[in-house]
């Protein structure tokens, strides 16, 4: 999918609902932050909307891109991980950003969704980081946390990035509106550009 076909028709993106408790909810300002940034600075054309879908549904379909967050518990069902990874493998994009808490348990599933394909650390001149803006170091660390360098993981399908898992990072706090967290503007403008480069990244593979 390219960049010039979503200018003719506006495309959506979607925050992903999952079972097991976590807060899938979390960060509600920083998609659409994100959005405006991209259409603002990167000439993509996303509706600012941002809809819901659940894991299981066949509505996943319909998004190029798919963001999901939160601190805790997350659970997939066999259909779940199914549906997942069907629509992953057919040329679908997932980002997941570790809101803090979240790594134990969506590590467990995601080997429902590919049992045979693991997470593995993306070098720092993989094309998600110079995409749209140059991050030669990788993934830029957003909130500190316990201070633990920041990590991008993937899952790879023949040769193509479906699935990103950042860690460490805590991007989607960057988006968030300003008031929420207070980061400093060159924070928050490293966040956002990072997140171009995923939306950039995903639309074009």
């Amino acid at each position: 999918m390219s960049l010039t076909s979503s200018q003719l028709v506006a495309q959506d993106v979607a925050v992903l609902r999952y079972k097991g408790g976590g807060d899938w909810y979390s960060n509600p300002t920083a998609l659409p932050n994100l959005v405006k940034y991209c259409n603002d600075h990167i000439d993509t054309n996303i509706n600012e909307n941002i809809q819901t879908v659940e894991v299981g549904s066949t509505d996943i379909f319909q998004f190029p891109l798919l963001h999901m967050t939160g601190h805790g518990n997350v659970f997939f069902s066999d259909d779940d991980a199914e549906n997942l990874r069907r629509y992953l493998i057919s040329g679908g994009f997932l980002h997941i950003d570790d809101n803090y808490g979240m790594e134990p348990y969506i590590t467990q599933e995601l080997k429902k969704v590919f049992p045979n394909n693991e997470l593995r650390e993306i070098p720092k001149d993989h094309e998600i980081f110079n995409s749209a803006y140059n991050f030669p170091n990788g993934l830029p660390k957003i909130h500190e946390h316990d201070g633990k360098a920041p990590q991008a993981f993937g899952v790879f399908h023949e040769g193509r990035l479906v699935l990103l898992f950042t860690f460490e990072s805590d991007l989607g706090d960057g988006w968030e509106d300003q008031e929420v967290h207070n980061d400093p503007e060159e924070v928050r403008e490293k966040a956002l550009k990072m997140g171009a480069n995923i939306v950039k990244y995903a639309f074009e593979n």
